[in-house]
């Protein structure tokens, strides 16, 4: 798909090529991105608005930055966790039909109805919060009963369909909603699920690509710079993310996925 037309994208010089102050812009907000992607997962809320305050509609800014940060960072953040996920193959294959259906159901959707999940987006967030703050608690109880979850059943397939249809359709906080959806159903420590999460959106957001590529408006010149600074941001927050303690980490993700609902409802 050709880029933006120049009245419908950002201010950019004559041979078509992004200005510099604008290239920079974005390359600084992917890196910063890319990084936190990989630890909590709403990197979105980041680079979404610079595009918009670049002068890209809205729909462009999504759909490219859809592709340029959400499938390579997604995949140098995997890359960077890849030790933890060694043992997980399973796993994900299990999780993939869920995961590509609701990515293309998602992306089809915001090509559809632009604004079908601008009332629910926070609350959705919310519920992700009070996943990760109960968590621990369903897998002692879990625990309890003798019941260890090792592998997604129909819960998991249910929330992750679910989970890629707003991944494909937005995206913001896709990661927080994902992990939480993991912790809460499957018994591992939390860097390996963090490690499968960056994995598996980086599947939904490759087929919303795809999606986006046949039917949308694609800024290329986002795709590119987003991408390659990103992936540099990937490894960084791969690097970060390891040595964070799980208590933290998880307290990150609350503060973080409360912080991005508050800014959406207000």
């Amino acid at each position: 798909m050709a880029a933006a037309s120049a009245h419908t994208s950002a201010p950019r010089l004559a041979s078509g090529v992004v200005t510099w102050p604008h290239a920079l812009a974005i390359l600084g907000v992917g890196l910063v991105g890319g990084a936190v992607n990989t630890i909590v997962g709403a990197a979105s809320l980041l680079t979404f608005p610079v595009l918009l305050a670049l002068g890209y509609p809205a729909v462009v800014a999504n759909v490219s930055n859809s592709i340029g940060l959400g499938v390579p960072g997604s995949l140098s953040g995997a890359y960077g966790y890849r030790r933890e996920l060694a043992g997980q193959r399973r796993r994900i294959l299990l999780l993939l039909p869920a995961a590509l259906a609701g990515g293309a159901g998602g992306a089809a959707l915001l090509l559809a109805v632009p604004g079908a999940f601008r009332a629910v987006v926070p609350w959705l967030i919310l519920s992700a919060v009070a996943l990760v703050i109960v968590q621990p608690r369903l897998a002692a109880w879990r625990a309890r009963r003798g019941v260890i979850a090792e592998h997604p059943g129909p819960v998991l397939h249910g929330g992750l369909f679910a989970t890629a249809v707003y991944g494909g359709y937005f995206g913001a906080a896709q990661g927080v909603i994902m992990l939480a959806l993991f912790g809460a159903t499957l018994d591992d420590d939390l860097h390996r699920l963090n490690a499968a999460k960056n994995l598996i959106s980086a599947f939904v957001n490759a087929i919303a690509g795809v999606v986006f590529v046949i039917w949308a408006n694609v800024s290329w010149w986002i795709v590119l710079l987003l991408g390659v600074s990103s992936v540099v941001g990937g490894q960084i927050g791969a690097v970060i993310g390891r040595r964070i303690p799980q208590n933290a980490l998880r307290a990150a993700i609350v503060v973080i996925g409360t912080a991005v609902a508050v800014k959406l409802l207000v």
